[in-house]
């Protein structure tokens, strides 16, 4: 699994928004603090505010603001709406399944299974608001596998 530009702007953007529950954030100011370019931001913040994930106040003082609070918004349901399937083959996909001359007998279709299962509990298990108390990695953490 590979983040998209779009989910990873998403996921800066509304954690910035659970940051300041409750108050209007600027477009500006969320591309700003997200390092993300505006336009781009523009477009990612009217697909969540279609999903009614934020709400929009038009105008030069208006800005964004979570409509859904930030414990029940899980990382899984963002990537989800951005990149679709969280698998890492096609073959083992719930949405995106496509069928494969190997199926039958292909010895590392479990293995890619398993991996999107564990990856998809996890995504799910976080909330916009887990993110805020993560540690930060560390360069050397990297290395460690």
């Amino acid at each position: 699994m590979r983040l998209s530009k779009k989910s990873d702007y998403a996921l800066r953007a509304l954690v910035s928004l659970s940051e300041s529950p409750g108050t209007l954030v600027s477009i500006r100011q969320l591309a700003e603090e997200n390092d993300v370019p505006r336009r781009f931001l523009e477009q990612i913040m009217l697909e969540l505010k279609d999903q009614k994930i934020v709400e929009g106040i038009p105008g030069r003082i208006g800005g964004y603001r979570l409509a859904v609070p930030s414990s029940k918004l899980t990382v899984g349901k963002i990537i989800r709406m951005f990149d679709g399937m969280l698998a890492p083959i096609n073959c083992v996909s719930k949405k995106e399944f496509e069928t494969c001359s190997q199926e039958s007998k292909c010895r590392f279709r479990r293995l890619f299974l398993d991996i999107r299962n564990y990856a998809a509990n996890l995504l799910e298990s976080y909330t916009i608001e887990d993110l805020k108390d993560l540690n930060l990695v560390k360069n050397k953490e990297i290395d460690n596998i």
